[in-house]
């Protein structure tokens, strides 16, 4: 899959969509024009549409649903906003395959970790650890899911989470998988570049073992790479094989083979920033990607 972000853009489609590929990922559409040519291209070019959550860029400082709040009516606002969200997509006649959220919003943080590079738009995007309970988070995550669930049977949707910054509730428990079990209907998102920025930020975080934790829950895989040196080198990189790890680059090949493990049926996203390369390492990239995972190239 590729996405589009911010605005259906025809000349990101020619260079970066191919034959086969599974569909899009769209999110952040400023105008109605936006949504009728990604719907019109779905239906000319035969592919599927995803939805990174809120479909519409309506102008918010915070554009995640908090469906985690310990605040009720941040709670209440956060599931009235994404089905009014689900209604209006449905209005449209986008019929996603899956519709993706933020997981946890907020996001919940450990006290001892420096989170001062992490971007957050607001201060009501994140808690901290020591002032969010354990018993809390279990409660309001199955609250969530019981909701998605239901949602997911209305709409027909395969309701999608992506992992934000993580703690211990989280990675060191298995209260998230229980409920993955649960309520199978809900899958995850799991982020490359985000897990490897985390693992650089956070002493106690290993990006490995979360995505051989979580890697069979997965619906899709925003693959992207970047270099850490002394702060930020290269964000959002199209992966390639020459990025070695001990240049500072992420261990793209082991999350890689991770997937394909553990679940090969997984969507791959290209959530990097194509521009950045010219359009033989653009192909390169897919090419390895793909032979890496299936025994044929695309």
């Amino acid at each position: 899959m590729i996405g589009q972000y911010g605005s259906y853009d025809f000349r990101k489609f020619e260079r970066d969509f191919r034959k086969g590929f599974y569909g899009i990922e769209a999110c952040l559409l400023q105008s109605e024009e936006d949504i009728f040519a990604l719907k019109m291209a779905a239906q000319e070019h035969d592919f599927q549409i995803g939805i990174h959550f809120p479909l519409r860029n309506r102008g918010l400082v915070i554009r995640d649903a908090l469906f985690l709040a310990s605040d009720e009516n941040e709670r209440n606002q956060a599931f009235q906003s994404a089905l009014e969200e689900l209604e209006a997509i449905y209005r449209l006649g986008l019929r996603p395959a899956y519709i993706l959220f933020h997981y946890p919003k907020p996001v919940i943080l450990d006290d001892c970790v420096d989170w001062s590079k992490w971007h957050f738009s607001s201060p009501r995007e994140y808690v901290y650890e020591s002032e969010y309970a354990f018993e809390e988070f279990t409660q309001r995550s199955e609250e969530l899911f019981v909701w998605m669930t239901e949602r997911s049977r209305q709409y027909g949707f395969v309701p999608v989470l992506e992992f934000d910054a993580l703690n211990r509730y989280v990675y060191a428990s298995d209260a998230l998988e229980e409920l993955l079990k649960k309520y199978d209907l809900i899958r995850l998102c799991l982020d490359t570049g985000r897990l490897f920025l985390q693992e650089k930020r956070d002493p106690s975080f290993r990006s490995v073992p979360v995505m051989r934790k979580y890697a069979k829950y997965a619906e899709v895989i925003h693959l992207w790479n970047l270099q850490f040196g002394e702060g930020f080198i290269k964000l959002r990189y199209p992966v390639l094989p020459e990025q070695r790890q001990e240049d500072g680059w992420a261990p793209i090949a082991e999350y890689l083979q991770i997937i394909k493990e553990e679940n090969p049926n997984a969507k791959i996203q290209f959530e990097h920033r194509s521009e950045l390369v010219d359009d033989e390492e653009l192909e390169r990239c897919y090419h390895w990607v793909s032979e890496f995972l299936a025994e044929d190239p695309y």
